[in-house]
């Protein structure tokens, strides 16, 4: 068959694939992209189709020295292919289509679409446009034109979903080019937050993460600063809600009322992942951070205290200019005081656009290698400790889908706990579904994982699990050709796992 057969699905309907890259905002954004293009009548093209789709969808990042490089790599693999396909298109947005603008079509010139971060919701028509009129369409907005969540959605997972409840940012992290890119922090109403939370719930969703590129800030662009504290304490009052997440929090805007809300809150689950970058505060001075190294670990402190088995996890950042071997050891000193059960690191790399791409000071990449070996050996040290704490607890996991690589070869599922510690546990004999709930007592330890090899304790079905098995069903009853599958471009699993994104927050 070749690859215009395998394109197609039943009818001539036309097929499209999206290609994402970077923090949760974009694979968020992802999800609408997807629904936009379903909703104007394409369909999903069969799992590994690897650019045999008629549409093809970069939505790029730009925080990484090497993304412009990255992309037009994967642009010129798919040159020769639209060459020989009449028909295919390829469309780029993103932060990098925002940055870059009209250089992409120059250095791509077999790119169709080129549209930013502020209209998403133009993609369809921009693709019909620049298929009639056979030239390459290029619209960039400079402001929100709809909020995201306004636009039709795809979502990734049947009893998991994103919920942005802001977009852009006010901080000036002098590392960080997103503010530049997403613009100003815009908060979505309250009650428009509850209406769509209220709705997931409705159709099965039983666990939603609160997003936002500076989610505790939600308020200030109306006015309110306890509005996400409030937001928190209404989600507890939805019904059929289970868990609540949010991501990713800034220590400036982390006040005593929203660890209160954590802490009274039943379905708010406790974890938290709250970016750090540096326990230097020189090196957070000159990152702009509006924080330093004692007031984050009071945060960190107030919140133990009040939930005790929370789970934190942070972002690092190694290498920032100027960073010297002081400032390193205050960063390691931290991490042994605040003890996160996860650690995303980063080795600083430059931003085009960006402030400290130009500053004094540069660290060669083998200081910054050193460095970055002795933190993720220290964290796995942590991780490990503070994991074998937990061996003899019986926890509650919601079951879920894709995390265990070796589920099928060890006869076992995979789960997130309450403060989202991945569990690999023994698969029962009755039939457990993504989005159920099983009872586990944890028997081992190891750094990124907990194992539950007894019996399963107990199973829980649940109408998020119903939800999953009739997804599936429907998905299973597309005539041959479509297969739509459940989507690759970013499943809204649980914090840590996807925690972290550019390292930005």
């Amino acid at each position: 068959m070749s690859s215009i057969d395998r394109s197609q699905s039943v009818g001539g309907t036309r097929t499209y694939e999206v290609r994402t890259y970077g923090c949760q905002m974009n694979v968020h954004d992802s999800e609408r992209l997807a629904g936009l293009l379903e909703d104007a009548g394409y369909v999903r093209a069969p799992e590994g189709s690897d650019g045999d789709a008629d549409v093809v969808v970069f939505n790029t990042c730009a925080v990484r020295e090497n993304a412009d490089n990255k992309l037009y790599g994967n642009l010129g693999h798919l040159a020769p292919k639209k060459a020989s396909r009449p028909g295919m298109q390829i469309a780029v947005g993103g932060c990098l289509a925002q940055k870059d603008r009209d250089t992409i079509v120059k250095r791509a010139p077999w790119v169709d679409v080129v549209f930013g971060t502020h209209n998403i919701g133009k993609l369809p028509v921009l693709l019909e446009r620049a298929r009639v009129q056979e030239e390459a369409q290029v619209e960039i907005a400079e402001s929100l034109e709809a909020f995201p969540s306004t636009l039709p959605t795809r979502r990734e997972s049947a009893y998991a979903a994103w919920v942005s409840i802001s977009v852009g940012c006010n901080n000036t992290c002098t590392f960080c080019i997103v503010p530049a890119l997403r613009g100003k922090e815009k908060d979505r109403r309250p009650g428009d937050i509850l209406a769509e939370i209220e709705a997931l719930v409705a159709e099965g969703v039983s666990e939603i993460t609160l997003l936002g590129q500076n989610v505790n800030a939600y308020g200030s662009d109306i006015g309110d600063r306890e509005a996400f504290s409030k937001l928190l304490r209404a989600c507890g009052r939805i019904e059929g809600l289970e868990r609540v997440r949010f991501t990713s929090p800034h220590p400036r805007d982390f006040t005593d009322d929203v660890i209160a809300a954590m802490a009274e809150t039943p379905n708010v689950m406790p974890q938290l992942h709250m970016p750090l970058q540096s326990g230097s505060d020189t090196i957070l001075k000159a990152m702009r951070r509006s924080y330093r190294q004692e007031r984050y670990l009071g945060i960190i402190e107030k919140v133990r205290a009040a939930i005790p088995h929370a789970a934190i996890s942070t972002d690092i950042i190694v290498g920032f200019p100027g960073e010297t071997e002081e400032d390193f050891e205050q960063t390691l000193h931290v991490v042994r005081e605040a003890r996160f059960a996860q650690a995303f690191t980063f080795q600083y790399s430059k931003r085009p656009g960006t402030p400290a791409a130009e500053m004094d000071g540069q660290i060669s990449k083998k200081v910054v290698q050193e460095r970055y070996e002795r933190l993720v050996a220290l964290q796995e040290e942590i991780s490990w400790e503070e994991n074998k704490k937990q061996v003899g607890r019986t926890l509650e996991l919601m079951v879920a889908e894709g995390e265990g690589r070796k589920d099928d070869t060890t006869h076992r599922l995979s789960g997130r706990a309450p403060d989202n510690r991945l569990v690999h546990f023994t698969k029962p004999e009755q039939e457990v579904r993504p989005g159920d709930v099983v009872t586990v007592e944890i028997t081992y330890a190891a750094p990124h994982h907990l194992l539950a090899e007894g019996a399963v304790l107990n199973v829980r079905r649940t109408r998020a699990g119903d939800a999953w098995e009739k997804r599936n069903a429907e998905k299973a009853a597309q005539p041959t050709g479509v297969m739509l599958g459940l989507p690759k471009i970013g499943a809204p699993e649980p914090l840590p796992a996807v925690a972290g994104g550019c390292g930005c927050d």
